[in-house]
């Protein structure tokens, strides 16, 4: 038509799609979604970006990436593990050794019993298995050849625990109504554990079946705390990377971030400059280790107080070793430094009374500064179908027996008996450390490693392999710790190794001129490492973790280990 301008119909059929495209409906329908979507971006990319910022503030822009090369290095080495020629090869090597734990876990020269018998036994038949069993080839623990594993109270105790074990064989504390003395027991020894750590008035505890649970439930509870009292969903705990490992389990079980940090030398406690710089409004517990398990190190507790006190985050002491001997530093004359509720920023505290309370296997303790914390741990269902539920813990029946033989060695052993013990046992433990900073041999190859104040004393190598002098303790017949990050070993003192400390040490020497002739020997015709057949249990099993970026296989073996546990 003249006088009008036409558009092309290449455009204007390009105009009408993009008009069909169009969202149809309400404009401000369409305006709301997107305003949702830039909404959620906005969140998304603030986590985020919080993240990052509090990971920087916590590690410093190095610590990032050197913590992001290492995550990077692993899971490319789990990759080059799981390809398929490599894959096999590494299966093959995992088998040959499970093979070779089995022939000493499970030997093929016994009698098993995989089904009820048909008849039941005779008391005699019972008896002579028992003593069979009881009697097995093992580490001589009684001869004080183990370090730590049995904190052993004497014979006469010993009588005593089983006589209380024997009157309490059904008790079952759920029920206090039908079991009252065990209920009264297990209260009062709650009350004598706070007691001796200056528990302030208030203050409550529970029992546990040993240190792992104590660890786990006070990490519940500060978990359930964080999340009752500040709302917060994602808890983190920051803890030394000597703390025990029960800590990392909890971590596991019940989601909680855990942030470990160094415990650099020549002090080898935490670094509380870097505990204070982790710490963000998702942290629900920092810990420290009184002493901690690899180098019986107390952690400057003092230092972790006030930074919890002023951040108003709960403050856990790890005391499970140290239990019964770290109250009584102080009044045996030994070097001591505060860790217990005396600090007010101390909210929780562990304790076995397993170890040196000398009480039998299965028997610790969890001691909170309020009972308003320890209700944190409680499980209440009010609408279950069996009746109202509560328990104390993780567990529900418990056994009474352990409780009462617990309180039975509490009361015989007394406070003059714990006192001659600390002097025993930490006295011996500062004689190996004297033997081992005086002898040539010892001196000039073993350095201890901190200020070790109770029982453990650990050390590492200056030339050898701490692990090859690690089993040639083993194959003199000692049951020595062998430690990793840094590689060492430690001797856990007790009563049995009071007695023996002196053979300990002489036979430590022997073991290291020993290796120092082997290495000797190993110069002189031009080897530069050992031979695959040289390699004890603890250099074969420590080389292969220390040299491997991603742990799967030890965590592979690990699991082949737990899995002969329960081979029948």
């Amino acid at each position: 038509m003249p006088g009008t301008s036409r558009m092309p119909v290449s455009l204007r059929e390009s105009f009408n799609s993009v008009k069909k495209r169009r969202p149809q409906g309400n404009p401000l329908q369409v305006l709301n979604l997107d305003l949702f979507r830039n909404i959620v971006f906005f969140f998304f990319l603030l986590r985020w970006t919080r993240k990052v910022l509090w990971k920087l503030k916590g590690r410093g822009l190095l610590g990032t990436l050197v913590e992001l090369y290492t995550d990077t290095r692993r899971i490319l080495y789990g990759y080059f593990l799981r390809m398929p020629g490599v894959r096999t090869q590494v299966r093959k090597q995992v088998n040959e050794a499970i093979a070779k734990m089995q022939t000493k876990l499970v030997p093929a020269n016994q009698t098993r019993y995989l089904t009820l018998p048909k008849e039941g036994w005779s008391e005699e038949e019972v008896r002579k298995e028992l003593e069979a069993l009881a009697t097995m080839d093992h580490t001589r623990w009684e001869d004080g050849y183990v370090s730590g594993a049995v904190y052993h109270g004497e014979d006469e105790l010993l009588k005593l625990q089983t006589e209380a074990y024997g009157k309490f064989t059904v008790a079952n504390p759920i029920h206090p109504d039908v079991f009252p003395g065990v209920r009264k027991m297990e209260a009062e020894v709650v009350a004598m554990v706070l007691s001796l750590f200056n528990a302030p008035p208030g203050a409550a505890g529970v029992s546990t079946i040993g240190g792992t649970e104590s660890i786990l439930m006070a990490c519940l509870a500060a978990r359930q705390k964080g999340y009752a009292e500040r709302g917060i969903t994602e808890p983190e705990m920051i803890l030394p990377e000597t703390a025990h490992t029960a800590f990392r389990k909890a971590g596991e079980y019940f989601k909680i971030k855990v942030h470990l940090v160094a415990c650099p030398a020549p002090a080898h406690q935490v670094d509380v400059r870097r505990v204070s710089r982790l710490i963000n409004k998702n942290t629900v517990l920092l810990v420290g280790s009184a002493p901690n398990f690899p180098h019986g190190i107390i952690d400057d507790i003092s230092a972790l107080s006030r930074l919890a006190l002023k951040r108003k985050i709960p403050l856990h002491v790890d005391c499970c070793l140290g239990s019964f001997l770290v109250p009584f530093l102080e009044k045996a004359g030994f070097e001591t430094t505060p860790f217990d509720f005396r600090l007010k920023g101390v909210t929780t505290i562990s304790c076995d009374t397993h170890k040196y309370g000398f009480a039998p296997k299965g028997n610790s303790t969890l001691l909170y500064r309020t009972q308003e914390h320890r209700a944190y741990q409680y499980f209440v269902d009010p609408s279950w179908s069996g009746g109202v539920y509560a328990s104390p813990g993780m567990a529900g029946s418990r056994p009474g027996a352990l409780i009462a033989a617990c309180w039975a060695s509490l009361m015989s052993v007394g406070e003059s008996g714990y006192l001659r013990a600390c002097e025993e046992i930490v006295g011996t433990a500062k004689k190996l450390v004297d033997r081992i900073r005086e002898s040539s041999v010892l001196a000039a190859e073993l350095e201890i490693i901190g200020n070790p104040l109770v029982s453990v004393v650990a050390f590492q190598a200056r030339n050898l392999d701490i692990y090859d002098i690690a089993d040639g303790m083993s194959a003199k017949g000692w049951h020595l710790n062998a430690l990793q990050n840094p590689p060492a070993m430690h001797v856990a003192v007790t009563m049995p190794i009071a007695k023996v400390w002196e053979r300990l040490a002489s036979d430590l020497e022997e073991v290291i001129e020993m290796e120092r002739e082997k290495e000797r020997v190993r110069i002189a015709e031009g080897k530069k490492a050992k031979g695959k057949a040289e390699a004890g249990d603890n250099a074969a099993l420590y080389g292969v973790a220390g040299s491997l970026p991603n742990k799967g296989v030890v965590v592979d073996l690990a699991k082949g280990f737990l899995d002969l546990c329960y081979k029948a």
